[in-house]
């Protein structure tokens, strides 16, 4: 089966973007691929999905990569959390060329972007060379219209694109 590594995004104001991205994972996982989900907001706190994953075993990789709850009013707790997130940018795009991975899920890096912790710029340039058949989803609110424009996928707890529309077959581990 050939595999076109699709780019998937789970936005919108409504809950369960970070239980898409964590379902989906699952279907990976069962089908024996091996994914990394990084956390760009997440930190500090034992998350179920943390504890889930650990029992997965290693073919799912959970890191979190954040400060945790932001406090925009402290200006120099913000800078630890841009540091944080610039690090995990630069720490995604080091595991995409590792050849470890199936999927990599950024979970909250629209958050990221939209609360000015990394620039939607790196995140596009990150998308636009992502290796061919590595699957790649973004979720958080607010994503941003360039993200959305270079996307496969895009759902806002509604089918917003998909890429069968686009002439791609289902993926394992996506759709089955």
């Amino acid at each position: 089966m050939d595999t076109k590594g699709l780019i998937m995004v789970f936005t919108g104001s409504g809950k369960g973007k970070t239980t898409a991205s964590l379902g989906m994972a699952i279907r990976a996982w069962g089908q024996g691929m091996r994914i990394l989900i990084l956390q760009f907001i997440k930190g500090n706190w034992k998350y179920g999905e943390l504890l889930a994953a650990e029992k997965l075993g290693e073919n799912i990789q959970m890191r979190q990569a954040g400060e945790g709850f932001i406090n925009f009013k402290d200006e120099k707790l913000f800078k630890e959390h841009c540091k944080a997130a610039r690090r995990a940018l630069e720490e995604t795009e080091q595991e995409m060329f590792s050849g470890n991975y199936d999927i990599i899920i950024l979970d909250e890096i629209n958050y990221a972007v939209s609360f000015g912790l990394v620039n939607s710029n790196d995140v596009v340039r990150l998308i636009k060379n992502k290796p061919a058949q590595l699957h790649l989803a973004l979720t958080g609110r607010n994503v941003a219209p360039e993200v959305v424009e270079l996307a496969d996928l895009v759902t806002e707890m509604k089918d917003i694109k998909h890429p069968y529309s686009q002439g791609v077959k289902a993926q394992k581990g996506i759709e089955f």
